[in-house]
């Protein structure tokens, strides 16, 4: 199977602020009167993390550049739209995009009018066509020390919008400083709102973030890597049905692990628990799907059979409709 040909790829894990087009930078840049001076390569250095990134830590400092050109109904809009365009042409056949919406409000944007911005992309290009993307959002509420209030605001919009574009809610951000566990009251509210909840656990710490994202109601995990170093952790996963959302590329940036040949796929995998490809931040890792399934096909000498399978997996752990989830496997069945 040629990984580069195939229309059936999704991805569970994608940030919006993290994966922005060169080109759409570049324009956004323009438009708001922003003068870069600098060619695409220095563009490209400033959006994308070295060989040499230390950390989660210093893998977060690339956000701040993109975050300052998508403070405005327009440039989210668009953000949204020129992703979703691009992934289409990857072969994607279903996404969820994630970002935060208390992150772009500083020139004065509610998080309403936030989400209904980056809606109108999503509604630009998904589901436009038959063959379509098709895609959801899930709202980030981030780790802080002075960001209760807007956690809550973003649970509340969540609600809102669920089912309208919106389709779960996520805790990003600097896991190592901020400890899962701290966020069990607002995820609380989550569940009794009835929102679908996926969390960032077991990326910059360890076994014990993973145990609390399950404890407070996670569906799915992002990444929860660190997860195949604990027997009993895995055992937790398989039990609960909850699926993990791998960025293999991501978590060779952040020093998850120094090499892809030590990437732990496969503890995961014989011990029943089921996984996902995804790339996290296709501009800050420089990546794209195909080449987070290239790289593990290469490395572990996957064939079809792990590459439907982990397809699979996804279509299954969508936060979509039952209807699209029919669909999306279908597609699956129909190219392999």
């Amino acid at each position: 199977m040629n990984i580069q040909n195939l229309n059936c790829l999704i991805d569970l894990h994608l940030h919006l602020d993290g994966s922005l087009p060169l080109h759409t930078v570049k324009e956004l840049a323009e438009q708001q009167g922003i003068t870069l001076q600098m060619t695409d390569g220095e563009l490209k250095k400033k959006l994308s993390v070295p060989a040499g990134c230390r950390d989660l830590n210093e893998y977060l400092t690339k956000f701040e550049f993109p975050l300052t050109l998508m403070q405005t109904p327009e440039a989210l809009e668009k953000c949204m739209h020129d992703l979703l365009t691009e992934l289409e042409g990857q072969g994607v056949q279903y996404c969820e995009v994630r970002f935060a919406p208390q992150l772009h409000t500083q020139k004065g944007m509610s998080q309403n009018e936030v989400i209904e911005a980056v809606k109108a992309g999503l509604y630009s290009v998904a589901g436009v066509k038959p063959e379509s993307i098709h895609a959801g959002i899930i709202l980030c509420c981030m780790r802080g020390s002075d960001n209760g209030q807007q956690n809550k605001i973003t649970v509340e919009e969540a609600a809102r919008h669920l089912g309208s574009g919106v389709c779960a809610v996520d805790l990003a951000g600097a896991e190592a400083l901020y400890p899962t566990e701290q966020y069990a009251d607002l995820f609380a509210y989550a569940k009794q709102l009835r929102i679908p909840v996926t969390i960032h656990a077991g990326e910059a710490a360890g076994t014990e973030s993973i145990r609390a994202a399950v404890a407070m109601g996670a569906a799915r995990i992002g990444h929860g890597i660190r997860a195949a170093y604990d027997a009993e952790t895995m055992e937790l996963l398989k039990e609960h049905h909850i699926t993990l959302e791998l960025c293999p590329t991501s978590n060779l940036n952040t020093k998850v692990v120094d090499f892809i040949g030590q990437y732990p796929i496969r503890q995961l995998m014989d011990a029943g628990v089921a996984v996902t490809i995804n790339t996290d931040n296709m501009t800050v890792s420089d990546t794209c799907i195909q080449h987070e399934y290239q790289l593990l096909a290469d490395t572990f000498a996957f064939g079809d059979t792990q590459i439907k399978e982990f397809l699979y997996h996804a279509a299954e752990a969508s936060f979509t409709t039952e209807d699209i989830k029919q669909l999306l496997k279908a597609r699956i069945t129909y190219t392999f």
